[in-house]
């Protein structure tokens, strides 16, 4: 994965989607980017945990957690096999938790805040629809790019210095 440094992709790419600053860089990986793949979810991270699961192929996995600062919604266990599975990254419009293992395991995670309180596992949420949050409609198949300037959405993969 080469490089990645948003300011410089702003600067080549005017017309990228930038979301409001937000975010905190929780993971092992400060700059990560990838294809979308999106969930939407409540307090109950079912879904994230399927999500993970799965192999990543290298994608970013966008969750709206409703920006809920109640619970986390990822935690080390999830992280781990997200990153086992393949995933780029993980953007959590919500929290995380068990902060300081995120910070050693190789996937770039961003969130809200930390929260020691798991969410709830009724199986609720639903996967692969556009989302909206941080001034920001994301829609899966987009490019996420993400390090310690900045999060942005372009529609398709961008050209860096590979």
């Amino acid at each position: 994965m080469p490089t990645i440094v948003t300011p410089d992709i702003c600067d080549a790419y005017p017309d990228v989607q930038i979301l409001d600053p937000l975010f905190v860089n929780f993971g092992g990986i400060d700059a990560f980017y990838g294809p979308v793949k999106t969930i939407k979810c409540f307090e109950d991270n079912s879904r994230v945990k399927e999500a993970v699961n799965e192999p990543g192929d290298g994608a970013v996995l966008v969750v709206d957690a409703g920006g809920s600062l109640r619970c986390a919604m990822l935690g080390d266990m999830l992280a781990e096999k997200a990153a086992a599975n393949g995933w780029a990254g993980i953007l959590m419009f919500g929290c995380v938790r068990d902060v300081d293992v995120l910070a050693d395991i190789e996937l770039g995670v961003q969130a809200l805040s930390a929260h020691p309180r798991r969410s709830e596992k009724r199986g609720e949420g639903q996967r692969d629809l556009s989302v909206t949050f941080a001034g920001v409609t994301i829609h899966p198949g987009q490019w996420l790019y993400a390090d310690n300037n900045g999060i942005l959405v372009a529609e398709e993969r961008l050209a860096l210095n590979d």
